[in-house]
C-alpha cells in the first residue's frame, strides 16, 4: 500500500519489536493506521512515529497504560501535560526513596562502622511557641513543613534553634501526638500555635551529620546504647535542628541532634 509501513518496516524505524507492536494494538495503545480485511496485516504510516516511541518511552518509565492512553488520546494538551507532571512528580519520589535506601544501606553494610558519640546532658527550662497534634507517621514530613511554616510567619525573633517532640506511639503504633516549636520570650497565640514550656530534661543525646536519608540508623545506635547502658526511656524524643533546610539547602550540612530522655533503670547504668 502506498505511503503505508508494514509492521516490520515500523518495527525497524521505531526499535520496537514486532511482538511489542501487536501488544500495543491489543491493548488499545497504539492502533495501525489500517489492518488488511483479507490477510489482517497490520500497516502503519510516518506519523505514527513519534507516537509509538513516546508510548514506549512513557512505559519504560513504568507509567500505567491506561496513563499513557490517555496522553496518547487527550487532545487537550493541558491534560496530557498534567498527567505527564504527575507521574514524573511520582518517579522524582521513588527516586528519592530509592536514594535514601541506599544511603541506609550502604551505612549499615559498612564492616567498619563508626560508634556514634553519645552525650548525657540535662536540659534547661525553656519557652516555646509550639503547635502539637495527633499525627499518621506517613503524614510526619508534610505536617512538619506545614506547621513550620506557621510558626516562622508569626514568630518574628527565635532565642534557639528549632525542634520537635515526637510520641513512643509515633514509631510503635504509626500515629501519636507530634510537637514542632521554636524556642522565644514572645510566644503569639494564634491559629493553631500556642505557648509551652519544657521542662529540664536528662536526654541520652547524639548528633546525625547530613540528610535524613539514614537518620533511622543513627535512632538505632542511640537505642542500643540507651539499652546497652542500663537506661530506660523516659518520654517523648526530641529532635534539636541545629542546622537543617530553614538554614541551608546543603543537606550534608544538616546537623540534627536526637535526644531521648533517660532515667537509670538499673545498678549498672552509667
Amino acid at each position: 500500500m502506498n505511503g503505508l509501513l508494514t509492521i516490520g518496516e515500523f518495527s525497524r524505524i521505531t526499535h520496537l519489536s514486532v511482538k511489542t507492536l501487536r501488544r500495543y494494538h491489543e491493548s488499545g495503545l497504539l492502533e495501525p493506521a489500517t489492518v488488511d480485511g483479507f490477510s489482517g496485516y497490520r500497516y502503519y504510516c510516518t506519523d505514527q512515529v513519534a507516537t509509538a516511541q513516546i508510548i514506549s518511552r512513557f512505559r519504560g518509565m513504568q507509567m500505567p497504560e491506561r496513563e499513557v492512553r490517555a496522553i496518547v488520546h487527550t487532545p487537550d494538551p493541558d491534560a496530557r501535560a498534567r498527567l505527564i507532571t504527575e507521574h514524573l512528580a511520582r518517579l522524582e519520589r521513588q527516586l528519592d526513596d530509592t536514594r535514601s535506601a541506599v544511603t541506609a544501606l550502604r551505612r549499615l553494610l559498612d564492616p567498619t562502622p563508626s560508634n556514634i558519640e553519645v552525650r548525657r546532658v540535662l536540659t534547661q527550662q525553656c519557652s516555646v511557641a509550639a503547635i502539637s497534634e495527633v499525627v499518621d507517621a506517613s503524614d510526619v514530613l508534610g505536617w512538619y513543613s506545614d506547621a513550620m511554616a506557621e510558626i516562622d510567619s508569626a514568630v518574628p525573633e527565635t532565642t534557639g534553634p528549632p525542634g520537635g517532640l515526637y510520641d513512643n506511639e509515633l514509631f510503635t503504633e504509626g500515629r501519636g501526638v507530634m510537637t514542632v516549636y521554636v524556642p522565644t520570650t514572645d510566644v503569639p497565640s494564634s491559629n493553631r500555635i500556642r505557648p509551652m514550656t519544657l521542662p529540664p530534661t536528662e536526654l541520652a543525646v547524639t548528633v546525625h551529620d547530613g540528610p535524613h536519608d539514614d537518620i533511622d540508623v543513627t535512632y538505632g545506635a542511640l537505642g542500643v546504647y540507651v539499652e546497652t547502658n542500663g537506661l530506660a526511656i523516659a518520654g517523648p524524643v526530641q529532635e534539636v535542628y541545629a542546622v537543617g533546610p530553614r538554614d541551608t539547602e546543603d543537606s550534608s550540612q544538616w546537623r540534627t541532634e536526637i535526644g531521648w530522655p533517660v532515667f537509670a533503670a538499673s545498678p549498672n547504668s552509667q
